[in-house]
């Protein structure tokens, strides 16, 4: 593929009306924030609740089998994306993204209502994977419809920006968790979280999805979608003959994909737990510091959107992830146990991943036809974040282990680099037109 430029004026934007603005960007986030409020719960509780479901003789044993099991329900992403994409592409992004919604809150309640291993044994660990299964399931189908809806709906000139607002909310869904960690720490008595309080957050989640659920009935289909149904142009081929045709962009998507998925799953899944099962730092110390690093990533996320609007896609792409090449090693090994440690090394990585996941989902949708820009962007995406994001915490924590974090660095790196390359070799999106 050409890595030239191309040369596309940008449209006149569209006018949008305050009230139509908000409910686009809060019906496409909302889910997002409620998906990943769940995962981010999962990897955050997960020193409480794995003694729950497994032996507690070994606690480091017990982290680990329940983070493999946070690995497997990104195994379903790939089929979610399969699925809800061609429904997306075929009845509707709006009707996707209820179903989606729908599946992830059952899988939340899945995991609160499980008995312990204590109750009925080997079936504990065995529930709790259905439940991880229902969420990866939800969550693949989630982002191809989600972004398509958002970047359809957007102005040509800001998509950029409101792409932007996608990963604040996926990343409010971690803020809002930690949140709810920090409280229930600070109000609780010692050995609460780990008797009871852990389910807490996990029916938290499947009230919150009822809620998404109503709120995304009411939205309406984007034009871009309207038109291509009206012309009769949307995707009625076989799903694979539509991603061979567009297979360009189904290899870029991965690229991009791959360095990233594991910088942010390393930051905001797996440092918690390292930090208090390796560095032997306070829980609540560790909370806070992700807390911190949440915050900065939400301030700078609009900001790297709007640059992006101006001066195109692949110089904010390249920062992203050509920066976290070069701090993948001095930002892993500066957690040693403190705080500042801590809260530096997140925030950093999060300012840095920022220039990048401000704008995937405009990128992702710039690179595919109306017709199958859903699918496109679901399964390769929802593959890729289950081969290397789903695996960061659980390869973080097992490197930890055997003392190897220096391993870890170079996997990290590795695959940024992958993204760079990518990003070379792609061609400039900004402006172009959504056919």
């Amino acid at each position: 593929m050409s890595t030239e430029a191309i040369s596309v004026p940008l449209e006149e934007a569209p006018t949008h009306r305050p009230g139509n603005v908000r409910s686009v960007i809060l019906g496409a986030g909302i889910g997002n924030v409620l998906e990943w409020y769940d995962f981010a719960a999962y990897a955050i509780f997960a020193p409480f609740f794995a003694p729950q479901f497994f032996s507690p003789t070994d606690k480091t044993a017990a982290l680990l089998s329940t983070l493999a099991i946070f690995a497997v329900g990104f195994l379903l992403r790939p089929l979610g994306g399969l699925y809800f994409g061609r429904l997306a592409d075929r009845k509707g992004r709006r009707y996707a993204m209820v179903v989606s919604m729908t599946v992830t809150a059952a899988g939340c309640l899945i995991i609160a209502v499980s008995p312990t291993h204590a109750a009925i044994g080997t079936l504990a660990p065995l529930l709790l994977v259905i439940g991880r299964l229902a969420q990866g399931f939800g969550l693949g189908g989630e982002i191809g419809a989600s972004y398509t809806f958002l970047v359809e709906s957007a102005p040509t000139n800001r998509r950029g920006l409101w792409a932007s607002s996608m990963f604040i909310a996926l990343i409010m869904g971690s803020l809002l968790a930690t949140i709810v960690a920090l409280v229930l720490n600070a109000v609780l008595p010692d050995g609460a979280m780990q008797a009871y309080a852990w389910r807490i957050p996990f029916f938290l989640g499947a009230l919150l999805g009822v809620y998404a659920i109503f709120l995304r009935k009411g939205l309406e289909e984007p034009d871009a979608f309207k038109i291509a149904e009206t012309k009769g142009s949307t995707d009625d081929r076989s799903t694979w003959s539509s991603i061979w045709e567009n297979r360009i962009a189904v290899l870029t998507v991965i690229g991009l994909t791959a360095g990233p998925t594991v910088s942010y799953n390393t930051w905001v899944s797996g440092a918690t737990s390292y930090s208090i099962n390796f560095k032997h730092m306070p829980a609540n110390g560790a909370l806070w510091a992700l807390f911190i690093g949440c915050v900065v990533y939400i301030v700078v996320q609009p900001l790297w959107g709007m640059l992006s609007d101006r001066v195109g896609r692949k110089p904010n792409l390249l920062v992203g992830a050509g920066l976290a090449i070069i701090l993948a090693y001095p930002m892993v090994t500066l957690i040693r146990g403190e705080f500042w440690q801590l809260a530096v090394a997140i925030s950093v990585s999060m300012f840095v991943l920022a220039a990048w996941t401000s704008i995937c989902p405009a990128v992702y949708a710039e690179l595919f036809p109306t017709r199958i820009r859903a699918t496109g962007t679901a399964i390769p995406y929802s593959l890729t974040v289950a081969l290397f994001g789903g695996t960061a915490p659980y390869v973080q924590n097992w490197l930890a282990s055997v003392d190897r974090m220096d391993i870890f660095s170079g996997y990290l790196a590795l695959l940024n680099l992958l993204t760079v390359a990518t990003i070379l070799a792609m061609p400039e999106t900004r402006g172009r037109p959504l056919t």
